[in-house]
């Protein structure tokens, strides 16, 4: 898998993240087709992990269902 730049990623927080800064979240970033890089919250400069965008929907759909 190629290495994915993310020096100009649009991080953003799920819109069900509380009010207060979102202590339990993660963040995710668009524009890099075919992937969607996901992140914690509270560690920004951590570690990212780059998920397929097949297995990120499969992943949300199971969330919602």
């Amino acid at each position: 898998m190629r290495e994915a730049d993310l020096t100009n990623a649009q991080w953003r927080k799920s819109s069900y993240s509380s009010g207060d800064g979102g202590e339990n979240c993660v963040e995710v970033a668009a524009g890099l087709p075919g992937l969607v890089p996901v992140r914690d919250s509270k560690n920004s400069g951590g570690p990212v992990l780059v998920v397929g965008a097949r297995a990120w929907a499969g992943f949300i759909g199971a969330l919602r269902n």
